[in-house]
């Protein structure tokens, strides 16, 4: 009699710990919205777009010609994100000061923050504090032609060992 009785409690054990590793896990479209994935080729230089990850805009900005000889000359080739033979411009559009959503400015090449005049340049780096740093880099994967963000691919994690961005 006390073996069944042990038996069965711990049948009974056992479900009740898989029923609650069940509400603990994340909903399926909870998992889904952790990811974006973005099409680059898609996009226009000096065109800023808007896109949405996690419930934070992120800006999306291919760089012309010029834009690329200018992040060259201030040595800020690094913090942009090549994708086959273009390079983009790929940040969490919140202002690192305060967190405002920073304006783009297409005939000046910039953004200005509204909230204290901060200003980036076209590859989201301080030329104006008082923001404390550039715009933050949003964990990315760059997959052919497509850009997924959400998932830590090995550019990302240069990024962060050199101190370029910090985890978002």
């Amino acid at each position: 009699m006390g073996k069944a009785f042990g038996a069965v409690a711990s049948v009974g054990a056992v479900a009740t710990l898989y029923a609650m590793k069940k509400t603990w896990d994340p909903l399926p479209s909870v998992k889904a919205a952790g990811f974006t994935t973005l099409d680059m080729s898609a996009y226009e230089d000096n065109k800023l777009v808007t896109e949405k990850w996690r419930g934070k805009p992120i800006f999306v900005l291919k760089q012309s010609p010029e834009m690329v000889e200018y992040a060259k000359k201030k040595d800020e080739l690094k913090r942009l994100i090549k994708v086959g033979n273009d390079y983009f411009m790929i940040v969490v559009g919140l202002c690192t000061h305060l967190g405002c959503i920073p304006g783009y400015r297409p005939e000046r090449k910039d953004f200005l923050c509204a909230c204290h005049g901060g200003q980036y340049d076209s590859t989201a780096e301080v030329t104006k504090a008082p923001p404390p740093r550039g715009l933050d880099i949003p964990p990315f994967k760059v997959d052919g032609m497509k850009v997924v963000l959400g998932e830590e691919g090995p550019e990302y994690k240069k990024m962060l060992q050199d101190g370029i961005t910090l985890p978002v």
